[in-house]
């Protein structure tokens, strides 16, 4: 982590207080990560315990989103922060609704998983073609996830590049699920499931993104939503 902006305060129980915060971030978000990994493993495999693992476990995400939000109210009515400290609270509030969406995410993923399960055994070898665009969400959250730890933007662009990636995936991905389904009308119902669970990565991707702007706004000050890639990586170099 860079000391530079978090430790120079006069009080070092605020110090205290913005380190335990960041800390509560990367164990959400490390939590957040787990249940990706488990969702799509349990996607792939049939794995129902694994699955209802993944959604037992979003109450605890949600319960991590809770107690940061506390935290964070409660330093800046108390603290009443400013610059910095005041872009990290609220790149922290940002962040953390991010992160509980994504755990949504793994959450319906899981879902997905349990009634492909009930409905068509033996069939999850087939989904072959989500397991590289889960590897790349999971790189692109975890990198994401490790800039906020290093408050660096050094590698941000690296990471919001690769949802380029990411939306070709879930295009090509699509029309393989539209032919599956005009070839054979009796898979439409599975075929929609593996839709739905195909989406909910392109989501995770897009979150990870907003977490990266986050991030800039948080070392920089400026606002970079909405800029286009090309924009993006522009501003990072100036």
């Amino acid at each position: 982590m860079d000391k530079s902006k978090i430790g120079q305060h006069i009080s070092g129980q605020f110090n205290k207080e913005l380190e335990d915060i960041r800390n509560n971030v990367l164990t959400m978000g490390g939590l957040v990560e787990q249940q990706i990994e488990q969702a799509v493993e349990a996607f792939m495999t049939g794995d129902i315990e694994m699955a209802e693992l993944v959604i037992k476990q979003d109450n605890q995400v949600d319960a991590l989103e809770m107690l940061i939000d506390q935290e964070c109210m409660q330093i800046l009515a108390l603290r009443q922060p400013a610059a910095f400290d005041l872009r990290l609270l609220i790149t922290v509030i940002k962040t953390i609704n991010e992160l509980e969406r994504v755990g949504d995410m793994a959450e319906r993923i899981a879902e997905m998983a349990m009634r492909l399960t009930d409905t068509d055994t033996n069939k999850h070898d087939q989904y072959y073609e989500l397991q590289h665009m889960a590897n790349l969400v999971r790189d692109m959250l975890h990198g994401a996830l490790d800039a906020f730890a290093r408050m660096s933007i050094e590698d941000v662009t690296t990471i919001t590049g690769r949802d380029e990636d990411v939306d070709r995936e879930y295009g090509s991905i699509i029309r393989q699920l539209i032919t599956r389904m005009m070839e054979d009308p009796r898979n439409i119902t599975r075929t929609l499931d593996v839709l739905w669970t195909a989406r909910a990565l392109e989501r995770i991707g897009d979150h990870s993104v907003n977490i990266c702007e986050n991030i800039i706004y948080m070392v920089k000050g400026e606002d970079v939503r909405h800029m286009t890639q090309a924009e993006l990586e522009k501003k990072i170099k100036g």
